[in-house]
């Protein structure tokens, strides 16, 4: 037995929504075991009726069916156990209950004093379409294609799409420091195409290359970046580890832009009874770390997305959420040209659309078909291009 111990305190305290599926039994076992597997991770008949019992054990503020299968529990944290940094918070949000497969996270709130920690997306939409000079309408990113390109080429397709009046011309996340297109190499001569292209037409294209490879070497990687002209950071908050991304969108001096990935995400989503929403991982997991953009891919591309939970990122990205600004939806992953007026009916217009491999399909130029997409995407419903 635990000796009684006084713990001190301020009485705030985190809540975060699992959803658990089982019957009714089952689930509130589950939660119950949750309280303390994510506190104190001892066995909770050793602690009295003490300050650890009162204060550290999770609490269940809320337990009730949504389906015979499905529960939801709200489960709250004394706000002091988040060590009020990220790698802690994530840890007592969904740490060795992220082993449970039958609990998932589905959002989380935080109380004020914890959110302050985070200072969160720098611009945000407004901010975004500001630095862009796009103060109405959808915005247009894409990627350069393939991996295995020199330096040279992929410039000259960031050249072609700069032209075509694209908002965001981003690395492809593969681009990385390969032999055949490195770094440094590929940035510099990137930053000058885009710059090159906006002199000539007036534009306000920005290049956001990726920023990856060893964890000493990518604060460098972005302020050198930024040196070059780079206007935006790509960043995969999930290879490059969540508070890595949150150090570079935090940096006054760095200042840039950041657009979140998704690569190494989907093992979060994918399951519908483990991990984390959708909801919760692109658009309030984005959002604390400071992305300004949330990449995601759209339904009916190659993967699995549904309309619902396109859907529900579009609102963890904009849903008010303390002081954390909203940030812009980037629906990807296979778009097409055929399914642009579907699209523009669905996301509206703070959305940015993601385009790739299907701008190189078509018949004309990289800069005819960055036009072509623009004005198709502008007419939702069928009229005059606004």
């Amino acid at each position: 037995m635990i000796a009684d111990t006084q713990v001190a305190v301020s009485g705030e305290r985190l809540t975060v929504t699992y959803s658990l599926h089982a019957g009714p039994k089952d689930a509130l076992a589950i939660a119950e075991k949750a309280t303390t597997e994510q506190t104190i991770e001892f066995p909770p008949e050793l602690i009295g009726d003490d300050g650890i019992r009162d204060h550290i054990f999770g609490r269940i503020e809320r337990f009730e069916a949504v389906e015979e299968r499905l529960h939801h529990a709200d489960i709250s944290y004394a706000v002091e156990c988040s060590a009020f940094n990220l790698p802690q918070l994530f840890n007592l949000i969904y740490g060795n209950i992220s082993l449970f497969p039958q609990m998932r996270v589905e959002r989380f709130a935080l109380p004020q004093s914890l959110a302050s920690v985070f200072k969160g997306p720098r611009f945000g939409i407004a901010g975004l379409r500001e630095t862009l000079a796009a103060p109405k309408g959808p915005l247009f990113m894409t990627a350069l294609k393939p991996q295995g390109l020199p330096a040279n080429r992929l410039a000259a397709q960031a050249y072609e799409f700069a032209r075509g009046g694209l908002d965001i011309v981003k690395d492809d996340h593969g681009l990385a420091n390969q032999p055949f297109a490195p770094f440094r190499e590929r940035v510099a001569q990137c930053c000058d195409a885009v710059a090159r292209a906006n002199a000539e037409t007036g534009g306000n294209t920005v290049y956001a290359p990726m920023i990856s490879g060893p964890s000493e070497q990518i604060v460098e990687q972005a302020f050198w970046a930024k040196e070059q002209g780079a206007g935006a950071l790509l960043i995969a908050p999930a290879l490059i580890g969540f508070d890595v991304a949150r150090r570079l969108a935090q940096d006054d001096a760095l200042g840039l832009p950041m657009i979140g990935h998704p690569a190494m995400m989907g093992s979060y989503v994918v399951s519908p009874t483990n991990g984390f929403s959708h909801y919760a991982m692109f658009g309030q997991v984005m959002r604390l770390v400071g992305m300004d953009v949330s990449i995601f891919p759209n339904f009916g591309g190659r993967f699995a997305f549904s309309p619902g939970e396109c859907r529900s990122i579009m609102a963890g990205c904009t849903d008010p959420m303390d002081h954390f600004a909203s940030i812009v939806p980037s629906p990807g992953g296979g778009m097409t040209f055929e399914n642009v007026p579907d699209m523009a009916r669905f996301y509206g217009e703070d959305v940015m659309y993601l385009m790739g491999g299907d701008l190189h399909k078509q018949a004309g130029t990289l800069e005819e078909n960055c036009w072509k997409l623009r004005a198709l995407a502008n007419v939702p419903d069928g009229g005059e291009v606004r």
